[in-house]
């Protein structure tokens, strides 16, 4: 890919773009785009206008620019967590059928938790996750089961911190965190009651592949009440229906 007199090349502008997206923010003016990535505008509008002839983006009757049908054709073609997805999801509508809220599958990207596939209802209890959405792992249920379970490195780099705090329940120091990895790994789920919101309890047991390696975490977001603690038992027996459907071959580490 040809490079610009700054030693960018191309290829890493055409990334800065799709970066400049958001979940809460999907559409956005190319002028926006612009400002957000640091391109001049004609730079900017110049790479939109391929991105766009190539499907990868689209854009609205008002001009407005999102991220185009062709590119989730093609992400979709190449992720290995399509077979994981296929592999959980009558597992997860069995749980959400019993809990009648929130039932999430995560992988860990990076330092992050990323979500693949939930299944919500009406009037669930508050959840901050979506679909493609991330969140930090010491936060989470979800990322305390991955990180749990994950390399000793990625351990080390989270609990250097920081530790945001989305509530007072938040886990925000190295000590406790370190102390609840060990409690996951002994128990086998992530228990974390008003973590994200007060009102919302996050339970997550992990997915293992055939060869016991942790390939995500299933998790149920659930109003925070003692007569939610019931959850746990059901979302590992899932975990263990998921991990008996997925192929031999190992999925994602």
């Amino acid at each position: 890919m040809a490079r610009q007199p700054t030693g960018e090349s191309v290829l890493s502008r055409a990334v800065r773009i799709f970066e400049a997206f958001t979940p809460e923010e999907p559409v956005l003016q190319v002028s926006e785009i612009a400002r957000r990535t640091g391109l001049h505008l004609a730079t900017a509008s110049r790479l939109v206008a391929e991105l766009t002839g190539h499907g990868l983006l689209t854009r609205d009757d008002d001009r407005r620019v999102r991220i185009g049908v062709r590119m989730w054709e093609l992400a979709l073609r190449a992720s290995p967590t399509a077979t994981l997805r296929d592999a959980a999801m009558p597992f997860m509508e069995d749980v959400h059928a019993v809990v009648g809220h929130h039932v999430q599958l995560g992988v860990r990207d990076g330092d992050e938790v990323i979500f693949l596939e939930r299944l919500s209802a009406p009037k669930a209890v508050i959840n901050y996750t979506r679909i493609a959405g991330r969140l930090p792992m010491h936060a989470s249920s979800s990322g305390l089961v991955l990180l749990a379970h994950g390399p000793a490195d990625l351990r080390d780099r989270v609990l250097a911190g920081p530790l945001r705090a989305y509530t007072a329940n938040t886990i925000t120091t190295p000590d406790r965190l370190r102390s609840t990895l060990a409690d996951i790994r002994k128990q086998g789920f992530a228990w974390c009651p008003g973590h994200i919101h007060e009102e919302a309890l996050g339970v997550a047991v992990p997915v293992k592949d055939a060869r016991g390696g942790v390939v995500a975490a299933l998790s149920v977001i659930v109003p925070n009440t003692a007569e939610s603690r019931a959850v746990t038992g059901i979302l590992m027996a899932a975990a263990r229906g998921i991990t008996r459907s997925l192929p031999p071959s190992p999925l994602i580490h």
